[in-house]
């Protein structure tokens, strides 16, 4: 039985021209070895598996080759290449800095550093998993970095780039590596099965790249199981059960059952991939990353953001065809949410569950007419339009008499004063009890504002400050709130037919308070009470230069303020002598 290689170090690139996704980087790292400016330190950073250290050894090959082609790629039949290609090449040193970490280890490579090459030009020190090495080691492998001998050069490889120290990242020239994408994968596993004489489709290629996540290693690997569990011959159905992956199938399915409304079957799907042994998580990433793709199809110039074979394009094409692209955004919403709360729910099962039932009702809530809303305010005054009659006499008659439909309170609340016209409000309110929604209570403010008239005229500033009070007093509940707005002083400007009153706070801190999270329901209550849409409200910090205006707290003060305005309470106070405290 011959010795099996496995696929990821039998087709391990061997030149620039072969390497997989990483094309810029082999162009700079040709570019400085043809004009000959060779940094002493590199840097190789990226994911797992997308090729730094088979970029290292294809660099270090290069840099020795003896006779390298004009497209600057190692001749492999030189003393050097072939060294290298056996293993027994003197002039590339690899080091594993995760089993040799310490301070004793960077000393010995220090060590022998000092060496010379005895074939080739350069002696090449690959540092693998730099970023384990330990604090200590690290100084120690600084001044080293910094100035080796001429024949020396370091390739630093490592996934975690920021766990390095900033002082060896800047003695090094430092290369991103990207992960690789799909269609790079795809295409490689193609002439690996070609050459290895595997019938494979392009659905299960799709599924192996997906699986291994940008990295070519770990796509080869999986490649090699699913050979080893299918045989020569893989189908789509076998690559699935073997890699334990969702089938495109479910999420189809279960998008058509949330267009129909068909939450039963929704249900259903989801206990049978529950039954199968899927993790219920993967399946919502699953069915998010559908959605994903229905919007992404949904625009033709985004195909390119579709890493997906073309039969599956179209079907994605055809599916989101017949979804409305805000239905497609809520179910993207509420699946995204369902992720996020999945590890703090107590019964994770009905959490998903729940889900799936909001994501059937969405088809039907964004088709069904809404009159509810129209039908409902006409309605609620109904039992509040009884008492009437009695106010009736204070309405003018002509008010009553364009109102032929059975809601009189409506005319007549017109025709009241703001100051009744709330007191009323407050009782419609009560009267719907719970059918009042926490929105409307929200939005209560801007719905006791007056409705703009065409008349409408901006009020005096007379009017504007002697309604200011009344402001006031409707926060009294909150003392703080009141005694700001009680002693603060207006600015009143016009411009437009539009009044701007200004009032003032004593720090910045106060008007970032009001300004996010009380101004516009100041507004809003100022204009109810002013009777006028044509006024806004904006708040200001008292200037440094302005008068401070003492408070008066303590009696004793109260009396010397008196005294000080009132000659008269003065000298009552010698003549009898009193003793003020």
């Amino acid at each position: 039985m011959a010795q099996y290689i496995v696929s990821a170090r039998k087709y391990r690139p061997d030149s620039f021209g072969t390497l997989i996704g990483q094309d810029n980087i082999a162009q700079t790292l040709k570019n400085s070895i043809l004009r000959g400016q060779l940094a002493h330190a590199y840097l190789f950073c990226g994911p797992r598996g997308v090729g730094k250290t088979t970029t290292a050894r294809i660099f270090a090959k290069m840099i020795n080759c003896s006779n390298p082609s004009a497209e600057m790629e190692p001749c492999g039949t030189c003393e050097s290449c072939q060294s290298f290609a056996e293993g027994r090449s003197y002039c590339i040193h690899e080091l594993d800095a995760a089993s040799n970490n310490g301070v004793e280890d960077i000393k010995t490579l220090m060590d022998q550093v000092r060496i010379p090459p005895q074939v080739g030009r350069y002696s090449v020190y690959i540092i693998d998993e730099v970023h384990m090495l330990s604090q200590a080691a690290f100084n120690a492998f600084l001044k080293t970095l910094e100035e080796p001998p001429a024949h020396a050069i370091f390739i630093l490889a490592t996934t975690e780039k920021h766990k390095i120290l900033p002082t060896i990242l800047s003695r090094c020239q430092t290369y991103d590596f990207n992960r690789i994408t799909v269609e790079n994968i795809v295409k490689n596993l193609r002439m690996v099965a070609s050459n290895e004489g595997v019938t494979i489709d392009d659905e299960s290629l799709h599924v192996i790249a997906h699986k291994a996540d940008g990295a070519m290693r770990d796509a080869l690997t999986i490649f090699d199981q699913t050979v080893a569990f299918c045989g020569t011959d893989v189908k789509y159905q076998d690559v699935l059960r073997n890699l334990n992956v969702l089938d495109y199938e479910y999420s189809f399915s279960l998008v058509d059952a949330f267009l129909k409304g068909d939450y039963p079957s929704a249900l259903l799907a989801f206990d049978e991939i529950l039954t199968k042994g899927f993790n219920a998580l993967h399946f919502v990433a699953a069915l998010s990353s559908h959605l994903r793709d229905l919007i992404v199809s949904r625009s033709g110039g985004l195909d390119a953001l579709l890493e997906l074979p073309q039969s599956l394009k179209v079907r994605y094409k055809e599916q989101a065809d017949r979804c409305q692209l805000q239905f497609l955004y809520d179910a993207l919403a509420i699946t995204t949410q369902c992720e996020a709360g999945y590890r703090a729910s107590v019964n994770p099962r009905l959490h998903i569950e729940f889900a799936l039932m909001r994501l059937s009702f969405l088809s039907g809530k964004l088709s069904a007419p809404a009159p509810a809303a129209q039908a409902q305010p006409a309605a609620a005054p109904q039992p509040a339009a009884q008492p009437q009659p009695s106010a009736a006499p204070a309405a003018p008659a002509a008010t009553a008499a364009p109102a032929p439909v059975p809601a009189p309170a409506q005319p007549a609340a017109a025709a009241q004063p703001a100051a009744e016209a709330q007191p009323r409000e407050r009782r419609s309110r009560a009267s719907r009890g719970a059918g009042m929604s926490i929105k409307a209570m929200i939005d209560e403010p801007q719905a006791a504002a007056p409705a703009p008239q065409a008349d409408d005229k901006a009020p005096a500033d007379e009017v504007l400050k002697a309604k200011w009070p009344e402001l006031a007093k409707l926060y009294g509940d909150k003392p703080r709130l009141a005694s700001m707005l009680t002693t603060t002083t207006l600015e009143i400007v016009e411009a437009d037919g539009f009044k701007t009153v200004t009032f003032r706070v004593v720090n910045d801190a106060q008007k970032d308070w009001v300004e996010s999270k009380l101004l516009h329901e100041l507004e809003g209550k100022y204009r109810t009470v002013v009777g006028s849409m044509k006024v806004y409200l904006r708040v200001a910090v008292v200037p440094d230069d302005a008068p401070v205006q003492k408070k008066i707290y303590m009696p004793s003060d109260q009396a010397k303020e008196l005294m000080a305005q009132n000659p008269e309470v003065e000298n009552l106070v010698k003549s009898f002598d009193l003793d003020i405290k």
